[in-house]
C-alpha cells in the first residue's frame, strides 16, 4: 500500500457527518477502504447544565471541514472530491499534466492544468485534533475564575437572567455562593460554575 498523507477537505456546514457516512460506505463498495484509513470530523465536548442535570454534547469544531488520511492514487482523489455536499481540497496547488486525447483515430497529446491537494503535516492534525496537551483538555468552564464580590448573571435553573454577587467560591465542588435579590430580598444560591456566567 502507498504512503498515506493528510488532508483537508471543505465541506457544505452542517452536512459533515452524512459526507463522512457516504465517503466510507463508497469507498467500502469500490474496495478502497484501505487508501483512506481515516476520516475525521474534529469535534469538542461541550458541557451544559440543562434542566438542572450535566449535559454533555458534541460540537463540531471547525464547520464545514473533514481531515482525511488518504493515499490520492486512481479513483480515490475523485470518490472524495465527488461527494455530494463536498466542495473540494482546503489547499491545491495547479500542476500541469500531460494527457492523451484520441481525435479522429489520431492519438494527440495535450496539457492540462489540474488542482492537486496539498497535504498537511502531522503536526497540525495533531494540533486540530487537541492531541498536543491533553492535559488542557479539562471542562471548559473549570478553567474559568470568578472572584469574590463579582457580579454573575445566572445562565440555568428556575433563577436563569438574574444577576448576583459571588459570596463564596468553591473551588473543589466547582461550585459558588450568590447572593441573588430576589422580590427585593437578599437570597444565597448555590450555583455550578456552567450555571453563570460573567
Amino acid at each position: 500500500m502507498a504512503e498515506t498523507k493528510w488532508y483537508v477537505l471543505r465541506a457544505i456546514s452542517g452536512q459533515e457527518k452524512k459526507v463522512k457516512t457516504y465517503m466510507e460506505n463508497e469507498l467500502a463498495r469500490q474496495g478502497l477502504s484501505d487508501s483512506v484509513p481515516q476520516i475525521l470530523i474534529p469535534t469538542e465536548k461541550i458541557y451544559e447544565i440543562r434542566k438542572g442535570k450535566k449535559v454533555i454534547r458534541e460540537k463540531t469544531l471547525i464547520p464545514g471541514y473533514i481531515i482525511i488520511e488518504a493515499d490520492l492514487a486512481g479513483e480515490v482523489s475523485h470518490i472524495l472530491t465527488s461527494t455530494p455536499s463536498v466542495i473540494g481540497f482546503l489547499q491545491a496547488n495547479n500542476e500541469e499534466v500531460e494527457i492523451t486525447k484520441i481525435e479522429g483515430g489520431k492519438q494527440k497529446k495535450t496539457k492540462v492544468i489540474v488542482k492537486k491537494p496539498v497535504p498537511i503535516s502531522q503536526n497540525e492534525v495533531n494540533r486540530i485534533l487537541g492531541k498536543v496537551d491533553e492535559s488542557a483538555a479539562i471542562e471548559e468552564f473549570a478553567s474559568v475564575n470568578f472572584i469574590k464580590g463579582e457580579t454573575v448573571r445566572v445562565i440555568d435553573g428556575p433563577f436563569a437572567t438574574f444577576e448576583g454577587t459571588v459570596e463564596e467560591i468553591h473551588e473543589n465542588t466547582k461550585k459558588l455562593s450568590v447572593m441573588v435579590k430576589i422580590f427585593g430580598r437578599n437570597t444565597p444560591l448555590e450555583l455550578n460554575y456552567a450555571q453563570v456566567e460573567k
